[in-house]
């Protein structure tokens, strides 16, 4: 019998059916990702599963293995499937994820710029947060990137979501004038980007952008206060701990997901209006001689060096 057509990831409820993806996952937690086929056979040490035992039959079941080993059968979360689908980039793993949307502010039929797109995975919580009413439009260098971010994103849904544009192309060079509501960049150097997003960006509209160094991080901060017409950036970091929980034994667990990348959030001032000064003065030293960056309008610059967001 010919492979089935491949279903889409998301949405689906009901009965198991042909062309569909379950994780199957064992007494000790280690997890298989099988595609359903009539009369194939998914193969492990402990012998074989038949795929029909599953096809047709409810979501969450314990099938046994030919050799008396038994399985737990699940359709894959959206957590699931970015952590383990086909990649040529990094991704935005599902915790930072998570705190882009919120902290974002993402909502149904939002209007939002993506740039930096990898292999799609934050492509596919953007547009599941935005829902039919919403656009995305996502920038991408790389060709070989946007070919893999295209097809992990159709293989979730089933086809190319209507409302998602796909540009191959440098932001700045090729960003479209139309407004925007959520702005999200993760890239190297998000720093150049931000007066194109924010001659696009509505007052009031969120800025999130995604770094992994503390020198991307510092950059980006000290770019967003020079330009003037943002909110004070703020800057996160988030970790998650597992913990174990059974009976006296109570512990934290192995597994622990640590430093991935800073989020930095702003929010777009009305056009004209430019950020109030800070009360709060920076630390000592923190626009010395030394430092080469960009100022903010009210510090006082340093003889022999550029200030505001002329600054290199």
């Amino acid at each position: 019998m010919g492979s089935a057509e491949e279903r889409p990831v998301d949405g689906a409820t009901g009965s198991l059916r042909e062309g569909e993806r379950v994780t199957l996952s064992d007494p000790k937690g280690r997890r298989h990702s099988v595609r359903l086929q009539q009369g194939a056979v998914f193969h492990t040490t402990k012998g074989g599963i038949a795929h029909d035992d599953l096809i047709g039959g409810p979501e969450g079941v314990v099938v046994r293995s030919a050799g008396g080993v038994e399985y737990l059968a699940l359709r894959p979360l959206l957590h699931d499937f970015v952590v383990s689908m086909p990649r040529e980039a990094a991704v935005i793993y599902p915790k930072d994820a998570a705190q882009i949307l919120m902290w974002g502010d993402v909502f149904p039929g939002a209007r939002v710029l993506e740039a930096g797109v990898g292999s799609g995975a934050l492509t596919i919580s953007l547009l599941r947060a935005l829902g039919p009413a919403g656009t995305l439009v996502s920038y991408e260098r790389r060709e070989e990137f946007a070919r893999r971010a295209a097809a992990n994103v159709e293989s979730f849904y089933g086809e190319r979501p209507p409302g998602w544009t796909l540009v191959v192309g440098d932001l700045v060079e090729t960003i479209s004038d139309g407004e925007i509501d959520r702005a999200i960049l993760d890239m190297l150097a998000p720093w150049e980007c931000v007066d194109a997003v924010a001659e696009r960006l509505v007052g009031g509209g969120v800025l999130c952008c995604y770094v992994a160094t503390t020198t991307q991080l510092g950059r980006t901060m000290d770019t967003l206060r020079a330009h003037g017409g943002f909110t004070e950036p703020q800057a996160t970091e988030t970790t998650i701990r597992e913990w174990h929980a059974e009976g006296l034994a109570i512990r934290p667990g192995h597994g622990t997901s640590g430093h991935t990348g800073f989020l930095v959030i702003a929010r777009r001032l009305a056009p004209g209006v430019v950020a109030p000064r800070r009360s709060r003065r920076p630390a000592p030293g923190a626009y010395g001689a030394d430092y080469a960056g960009p100022r903010p309008s009210w510090v006082e610059p340093v003889a022999g060096q550029p200030s505001g967001a002329d600054a290199t």
